[in-house]
């Protein structure tokens, strides 16, 4: 009996040691790169190999860069604006696709897809010819366009499984107690969907602030995004004022995160 016990108690040791070791060497190759360029961000050196000293210099040359700064905001502009925009069109062609019948909600579906699944450079000079074609100067205008298009379908993936959890008859149970059908549509379905909604909102957010390759090919000479900013650094060398930033913007996502996920326990 006593060795039995002994001989599971090892195996489930050396499982839980493989298990977290495994565990360990993926968050190292996921987060070892970070800590490196947080570490080299303060090197006063501009070497990405050899430690020379301690220093805030790259931080505050970072905020001096004109070039970065404004690449920096045009980024944020532009995620924002088109990700809202993405996530009204969505949400509201969630709740149409929903009403579909079966065969024309598959058919929609499959549509829907595809600049999902399409690669990045195929619809980034697709939307380049589109927008010669139509003699539309390439600028924000452009870049918005672009982003709300390839942003639409991640907001319709995120909402539709909150559209189909609704009841059917809350919508007319709404009206029946005196709700008209605009007051019945935001007091009623858009709060049972909300969850969908932000998640939406959030990653069309996350993939237009990171999204380089169509808008590279959108973009025009004064809405320079910071990817594009960045590669044409890479062409000559990166400066540390690049490792600034990140270390900037990793530490806010973290800290967002963290607040995010930090709520004290509800009390019954």
């Amino acid at each position: 009996m006593n060795l039995n016990l002994n001989l599971k108690f090892n195996l489930k040791t050396k499982k839980n040691f493989f298990s977290n070791s495994f565990i360990g060497l993926v968050l190292c190759f996921l987060y070892l790169p970070i800590a490196v360029l947080i570490i080299f961000s303060f090197n006063q050196s501009k070497s990405r190999s050899h430690w020379t000293g301690f220093t805030f210099d790259w931080y505050l040359k970072l905020f001096q860069n004109t070039v970065i700064i404004k690449s920096l905001f045009n980024t944020f502009v532009i995620a924002v604006v088109s990700s809202i925009i993405a996530t009204i069109i969505g949400t509201i062609a969630a709740i149409g696709i929903n009403s579909l019948n079966k065969y024309l909600k598959s058919s929609i579906m499959s549509v829907t897809y595809l600049p999902i699944i399409n690669p990045e450079i195929v619809t980034g000079v697709s939307l380049m010819l589109l927008f010669s074609f139509l003699k539309i100067e390439f600028g924000f205008t452009t870049l918005i366009l672009a982003h709300i298009t390839f942003n639409i379908p991640y907001v319709i993936l995120n909402v539709l499984p909150k559209v189909r959890q609704i009841d059917k008859y809350l919508y007319d149970a709404a009206m029946d107690l005196g709700c008209g059908p605009v007051l019945a549509f935001f007091k009623v379905i858009i709060p049972e969907i909300m969850p969908g909604i932000v998640a939406g909102f959030l990653m069309s957010l996350t993939f237009s602030f990171d999204d380089f390759v169509i808008s590279y090919f959108t973009s025009g000479p004064t809405s320079q995004t910071l990817p594009i900013v960045i590669f044409s650094m890479t062409r000559r060398k990166v400066s540390p004022e690049i490792n600034a930033l990140s270390t900037i913007i990793f530490i806010s996502v973290l800290i967002i995160l963290v607040l995010a996920n930090f709520k004290k326990p509800t009390r019954k």
